[in-house]
């Protein structure tokens, strides 16, 4: 146990960030997941819709700095690309 001052409150700040990081990650992780789902089902409408809002989870996730940029265009552009091709096929 930290016996500072200053590493007590490192600690308690680290707690927090973490506990907020989650929430985020969790939030991204499960409406990407929805788009998938709809992309199995053949959903197209759904899939649009579950597009619209995990890329604006996602932009937030990067924002907040839980997601990289990088990370974050990503994985948006392979969900977009997926959700297109399933208006091809």
């Amino acid at each position: 146990m930290a016996n500072v001052e200053s590493a007590i409150k490192r600690i308690r700040q680290t707690e927090r960030r973490t506990a907020r990081n989650k929430h985020v990650r969790t939030t991204v992780r499960t409406v990407v997941k929805k788009v998938r789902a709809a992309i199995t089902a053949g959903d197209k409408s759904g899939a649009a819709k579950a597009l619209t809002l995990a890329t604006s989870t996602i932009d937030k996730a990067v924002t907040k700095g839980v997601m990289h940029q990088n990370a974050g265009s990503r994985s948006i552009g392979r969900l977009a690309a997926q959700v297109a091709a399933l208006g091809k096929a």
